[in-house]
């Protein structure tokens, strides 16, 4: 009897007992003659929700439809081209990066045929026919039959390289008189996305290298070719990187390298020139900036600059640009000297330091020595020996594998400003030699 009445409690649980009709008795086991045994009667027990709920959860498990498994790798192909159909260039060559099914449906020739033929759109009159008919011709055409997978997306590629190639070559054709660089370089670089890679080391900084200024928050380290670190005073960590990138040839640095090869100049080929026995000592052009990174302090350009062969010394041409003997030529510094920084949090102006851009430019308007550096104005300990001068003189120095770049400057407290005195360029022999093929 005790197996029974879990059965029928069981049954109860599960739901499997029938509600009574109003008015009749509940159910229970009928009674039965009488026997020797004790006999029992299962009457419902009112649970609560909670109990009812684990009961439920033990001995009941609703059935669970399951949904379809769709994966767009599992469909036919023709219906994968048909959507691959409806995409742009971009989209599509993307698509065939997934794997190497959609890699194989992606380099159909139809497709691509179509997109070939809506951007670069043939002159001749007989092209000239309905979208519609366009992708139904050209799925049945020769061009695409006797052509190998992926033609039309190789034609179309490197059309549109020779097309942007065009355009960019046409905005660097105008060329500055003055810096002798296209006068329309950043037109021709903002559009798009450009990448320069460089390689710099930045284990022990602050040992291997020299502070070019500091503030209250950071130290700035100059690394060669162009870069400015800003480094916390507190914990030595990163805090901002800039880079100073000269305008000379960075279209073609920026989009002819690549990740692991650098691009490299192309070298000049020397012109002999038998007749002047000075050859490659004047006739040289100078364009100098001075700014902070977003206010210019100072630009000019400096024409017919020339060196004797006497003043040739310690393997350099001395270029005087500047005489401080010469007072009409000094110049002033305008605004307040700083190199402004940014980050998330702050920002700061580092004092006595600024942006130097230099072009040189040979006799025939070539970029001869072209650089973009941050550099630095120490006090130096001589006075200025001038009456018109009675400040404070401070020098900044730049030097790299083909030249120097050494400035004079005093400070006037009466108005508050800079005044370039002096100013010479020093370029290597070796560089003159290998550029004009002589022998100095």
């Amino acid at each position: 009897m005790a197996t029974g009445r879990g059965r029928v409690l069981r049954r109860y649980s599960r739901g499997g007992a029938r509600a009574a009709p109003p008015g009749a008795a509940p159910p229970c086991l009928a009674p039965g003659p009488r026997n020797r045994s004790r006999s029992f009667t299962a009457t419902p027990v009112e649970f609560s929700e909670t109990e009812n709920a684990e009961v439920k959860s033990q001995y009941w498990t609703p059935s669970i439809k399951q949904k379809p498994n769709v994966c767009i790798e599992r469909m036919p192909s023709e219906v994968l081209l048909k959507i691959f159909s409806y995409l742009d260039a971009v989209s599509l060559l993307c698509a065939g990066c997934v794997n190497k099914r959609f890699y194989d449906l992606a380099n159909d020739n139809g497709i691509w045929l179509k997109i070939y033929s809506s951007r670069f759109p043939p002159k001749r009159t007989i092209w000239k026919i309905n979208s519609v008919e366009t992708e139904t011709v050209s799925l049945g055409c020769a061009a695409v039959q006797d052509r190998k997978p992926g033609y039309w997306k190789k034609e179309y590629i490197s059309k549109q390289i020779a097309a942007v190639k065009t355009r960019v070559m046409q905005l660097l054709k105008p060329v500055d008189p003055h810096t002798g660089l296209p006068c329309k370089n950043r037109e021709a670089i903002r559009p798009r996305r450009r990448s320069l890679i460089a390689e710099y080391s930045l284990s022990n900084v602050t040992e291997t290298s020299v502070a070019i200024g500091a503030d209250k928050l950071v130290q700035l380290f100059g690394l060669n070719p162009g870069l400015l670190l800003g480094l916390w005073k507190e914990t030595n960590e990163i805090a901002f990187v800039m880079a100073s990138l000269h305008y000379h040839q960075l279209l073609e640095r920026s989009t002819l390298g690549s990740a692991t090869v650098q691009y490299v100049l192309s070298p000049n080929k020397p012109v002999l020139d038998d007749v002047d026995p000075e050859y490659g000592l004047h006739d040289y052009n100078l364009h100098l900036d001075i700014h902070s990174g977003s206010h210019t302090c100072m630009c000019g350009t400096f024409k017919s600059l020339f060196c004797r062969k006497v003043d040739i010394q310690n393997g350099y041409l001395r270029l005087t640009v500047v005489n401080i003997k010469d007072n009409a030529k000094h110049l002033p510094i305008i605004g307040t000297v700083g190199l402004s920084w940014k980050t998330d949090v702050f920002k700061g102006n580092v004092k006595d330091c600024y942006l130097m851009d230099v072009t040189v430019l040979d006799e025939t308007r070539k970029p001869f020595w072209c650089f973009s550096a941050p550099v630095c104005m120490e006090l130096s300990s001589k006075t200025s020996g001038l009456y018109d001068y009675m400040g404070h003189i401070y020098t900044t120095e730049y030097a790299d594998s083909e030249g120097k770049v050494s400035v004079d400057l005093v400070w006037l407290e009466e108005t508050k400003e800079y005044y370039v005195v002096n100013l010479v360029l020093y370029i290597s022999t070796k560089k003159v030699n290998n550029w004009y093929g002589t022998n100095y």
